[in-house]
């Protein structure tokens, strides 16, 4: 069998550093970031209003910036550059947190949807500042 590391799905060098891997879509903070960004798509689509198009346009892209860095930096394949990304990636979820925050409190978005992106959002974070500690460890116990 051909692991996914020899025709480059998961970097190498990352694969060395913390195991086996498939694919970014395997990872459970990846999946978490997904879900979101469909949450807040589709929220701020139904409940769109010439008022809420400024604050709508940046949670949007803030949503998306958060997996998008997950991807670019899972993609790299070292963990220097893996672990830049998932900070930048802890800054995109703390401003769409404070986005989601906003929008809830201007009642542009329901509160049942502004609940469940904010679940969503403290378990991103929790697994981000844990990948951020794993890869950390990795590196300085060499």
């Amino acid at each position: 069998m051909i692991r996914p590391a020899a025709i480059g799905y998961w970097p190498l060098q990352l694969e060395r550093q913390f195991g086996y891997v498939h694919k970014y879509r395997s990872m459970i903070v990846w999946q978490r970031s997904h879900a979101l960004v469909l949450v807040t798509l589709k929220s701020t689509d139904a409940a769109y209003h010439p008022r809420s198009r400024g604050l709508f346009d940046q949670l949007r892209r803030a949503a998306i910036s958060v997996e998008a860095n997950l991807v670019e930096g899972y993609a790299l394949g070292t963990a220097p550059l893996f672990r830049r990304h998932l900070r930048i990636a802890v800054g995109s979820a703390a401003e769409t947190e404070c986005l989601v925050r906003t929008a809830g409190e201007m009642r542009y978005v329901p509160e049942t949807v502004v609940l469940e992106m904010l679940a969503l959002l403290d378990e991103i974070l929790a697994l981000l500042f844990s990948l951020i500690r794993r890869t950390s460890r990795s590196v300085s116990s060499r």
